[in-house]
């Protein structure tokens, strides 16, 4: 984790750099990260979220020991090395019980905890903040600060038996919730920059009340709202007028800076903007796999195009069978019917189709799709209808007419905007 601590510590000294971290469970999406950080010589931070990957699975079936066998199997795969690789778990706490009991989401929350670190995940989000069954809504930050407070405690004690570097922790979290706003959005309400002290102030006091102070020195940052978010046709750009005061006050605290979630589909400026007003790590996740999904349904019409519909495997199709046949992902975010909901089931922003990549019917299809395309190359003239961006790299020599490395270069278009907004200042 030296290696995290001297980009903050570089970050704080006045250069304006940061880190990225790839917030996905698609293994494409992970080889992709890898493969930027491995030409950029940088670390790769990825990490999976409570409802990824927990002790029950998550919805990729996933313990943390899973999710770090395949970060590592992929790193070796592109020939990254895994001592450059930070694995961190995000909104680890009572996300995924808040139904139950505090008591009860609280254990549980503590095994998760003790899960991520024991398989070597070392930037922990400690995130508190959702009320559970019983609770006031919203919780106060003193309930919050306790709660992180014994999370922060079990992480502590599973790092003093497994060893390795020590855990850095990110405390606070986001309004609205994680993966885009589940409501229209028209403005959001920045983070006020006296809350934003006062949290920093309670959580503090809490940790040394219950002798903390030595991984209070290891917490990194903090996640405020800058004024980003999405929703599913909508993104609220980024405004430094909106943001300053917020901006001035993380200088008054010499070893933080801010956590930026939700960032996904700014422009290339906005993700500069923000690692220049010292919201130096920038979270990324639907919109990689909006990428990826961009490509796929590239690559289905190409086929189609190309070997006939009557021999084409019909991707698209077979994903949106799968979301219909299973509304579990997207009928809590997606009110619209008939073929408003044909659009937001594919283009949304928020992405839901990514939880259907590991259904076997899509599965199966994504493998008969690149067998196919594999087997007989398209023409560059239907990449270059399709896939322009692919097209020209192809030329350029950058990649071959292969499906996988088309569809790598296309997520890698958004994850190149990252790399070089958390790099001004070079590395």
């Amino acid at each position: 984790m030296n290696s995290v601590l001297e980009i903050i510590r570089r970050h704080k000294a006045g250069e304006a750099v940061g880190i990225y971290s790839v917030c996905s469970a698609h293994p494409m999406v992970i080889k992709a990260a890898l493969c930027r950080a491995k030409s950029d010589d940088t670390l790769a931070l990825i990490e999976s979220t409570s409802n990824q990957v927990n002790q029950d699975g998550g919805y990729t079936g996933m313990l943390p020991s899973d999710f770090r066998t395949l970060v590592h199997g992929l790193a070796n795969e592109v020939g990254f090395p895994i001592d450059n690789i930070v694995l961190g778990g995000d909104h680890l706490g009572p996300n995924c019980w808040q139904g139950l009991p505090p008591s009860e989401a609280m254990d549980k929350s503590e095994i998760l905890i003790s899960l991520y670190v024991e398989a070597g995940f070392r930037k922990i989000h400690l995130d508190c903040s959702m009320p559970c069954r019983g609770d006031p809504t919203p919780l106060g930050d003193a309930d919050v600060a306790k709660r992180a407070a014994r999370l922060c405690a079990v992480a502590e004690r599973s790092w003093s038996k497994t060893g390795g570097a020590p855990p850095v922790y990110v405390i606070g979290t986001e309004v609205p919730t994680p993966g885009g706003a589940t409501e229209d959005l028209e403005e959001l309400q920045v983070t006020r920059a006296s809350a934003a002290a006062e949290t920093l102030a309670v959580h503090k006091a809490e940790f040394a009340r219950v002798g903390l102070e030595s991984a209070w020195n290891r917490v990194i940052a903090l996640v405020v709202q800058p004024g980003v978010e999405f929703d599913h046709e909508r993104v609220i750009d980024y405004r430094h007028d909106r943001a300053a005061s917020l901006s001035n006050e993380i200088r008054n605290h010499p070893h933080l800076v801010f956590e930026a979630h939700s960032t996904d589909y700014q422009t290339p400026l906005n993700l500069q903007a923000l690692v220049q007003d010292h919201f130096a790590i920038l979270k990324v996740g639907p919109a990689l796999t909006y990428a990826l999904r961009q490509a796929f349904w590239a690559l289905d019409q190409i086929e189609q195009e190309w070997v006939g519909k009557a021999k084409a495997v019909h991707l698209r199709q077979t994903m949106l069978d799968a979301m219909r046949q299973d509304s579990t992902h997207w009928k809590s975010h997606y009110g619209s019917t008939g073929e408003q909901l044909v659009l937001d089931l594919q283009y949304s922003l928020s992405d839901r189709a990514r939880y259907y990549w590991p259904n076997k019917n899509v599965e199966n299809a994504v493998t008969r799709l690149v067998q196919s395309l594999q087997a007989s190359p398209p023409p560059l003239t239907l990449i270059m209808q399709y896939l322009p961006g692919q097209c020209a790299a192809i030329r350029e020599k950058q990649i071959h007419n292969n499906p996988e490395e088309l569809l790598m270069h296309k997520i890698d278009e958004v994850l190149i905007q990252y790399s070089s907004a958390c790099n001004q200042g070079g590395k």
